[in-house]
């Protein structure tokens, strides 16, 4: 397995990019940028090109609806140029209440929207003239007078799209078109039938096989020194896994909690949600077993989170999406150190690495 890790650029900006220098120094080969509905996600990843010489970098993620298709492309290349061919395109739809609520776009017929943003980026990046005609975007907009257009610059380097996907028929998409895909809430022990039997369905559309998709998935990190430890950071996490479950999303569409449910937690998925839409947050979090909580994060003993990579890489996870926990930069970094050392030793040879510094 490759190593990765994400970081989001709203706050501590200096202390975040302290963070993605030493970690490219401790080896991981991929840092994410998110966006949200915080920080931009390319003007620190333009930034951190700078500051970094080796590492990937990737968008996790730019979200359909915030930027034309074509300013995605251009985005992408320009980022691919800058960093010497080291940038990856993650693309999400992310949901409802970000897209409508912060943005004030539709957020109508994502999966639509997806596959026309991916064949429409890839276009550009082509070189040629951008025309397009799909149900979701028309280029050159028709009725005036504008002619297909080329942009004024080339993509220098090759640069992979990853989808950011939960959906069956996102998954299904992502193993169609994709070049990686940007998981979450994954359970590997339920993983085979929530995801990827969706994921194989689109690759084999596509003639493809899941040695061309870099599976890519992401949990917190943390080491408990005793099993009283342990049992403590479990009810830290419980709150976090009921605002996934219950706050993320709209009141009518949450991907996260309908990713659980597959998982073989429907009935407490459904309840969690309802009373934390009902404002009862202490018993939504109430309702989380310890079982979900380790079920879904790498936090366990050191042996334990040993086993629980050893999983997850047979489950069919190709790069391993580290959150470090730590109260201090210091700790986070130490987690993350101990991280990677135990994913080397499960896998010496990692597909798709990173290239080496120029």
């Amino acid at each position: 397995m490759r190593t990765a890790t994400t970081v989001e650029a709203s706050s501590g900006f200096g202390e975040v990019t302290d963070f993605v220098v030493e970690a490219e120094k401790l080896g991981l080969d991929v840092c994410w940028v998110a966006e949200a509905w915080g920080s931009d996600g390319p003007s620190a990843l333009g930034y951190f090109a700078a500051r970094t010489e080796r590492m990937l970098l990737g968008s996790g993620i730019m979200q359909l609806g915030t930027r034309t298709p074509v300013a995605v492309a251009q985005t992408a290349i320009t980022l691919s140029n800058l960093s010497g061919g080291r940038f990856l395109l993650g693309l999400g739809a992310s949901g409802p209440q970000v897209i409508e609520g912060l943005h004030g776009v539709s957020f109508a017929r994502p999966l639509a929207r997806m596959r026309e943003t991916v064949e429409i980026v890839r276009r550009v990046l082509a070189g040629g003239k951008i025309s397009y005609s799909g149900s979701e975007f028309q280029i050159p907009l028709p009725g005036g007078d504008a002619v297909p257009m080329r942009l004024s610059m080339r993509a220098e380097h090759e640069i992979p799209v990853y989808l950011a996907t939960l959906s069956p028929a996102m998954l299904r998409l992502t193993g169609e078109i994709a070049d990686g895909w940007l998981g979450t809430s994954f359970v590997p022990e339920g993983a085979a039938e929530a995801y990827f039997a969706h994921l194989d369905e689109g690759l084999a559309r596509s003639g493809r096989t899941r040695a061309d998709l870099d599976v890519c998935q992401g949990a917190e990190v943390a080491f408990a020194p005793d099993e009283d430890a342990l049992r403590e950071m479990v009810a830290g996490r419980k709150k976090e896994l009921a605002f996934s479950l219950g706050g993320m999303g709209s009141a009518s569409t949450n991907f996260y909690n309908r990713a659980y449910s597959r998982q073989g937690w429907a009935d407490v998925a459904a309840e969690v949600r309802n009373r934390w839409q009902a404002g009862d947050r202490d018993g939504a979090a109430a309702l989380v077993t310890d079982e979900m909580v380790l079920g879904t994060t790498l936090i366990g003993t050191e042996p334990m989170v040993r086993e629980r990579l050893r999983v997850w890489r047979d489950a069919g996870v190709d790069t391993v999406r580290l959150y470090p926990a730590g109260d201090t930069l210091d700790a986070r970094l130490a987690t993350l150190a101990r991280a990677i050392e135990l994913v080397r030793e499960l896998s010496p040879a990692a597909k798709g690495s990173a290239p080496p510094a120029p």
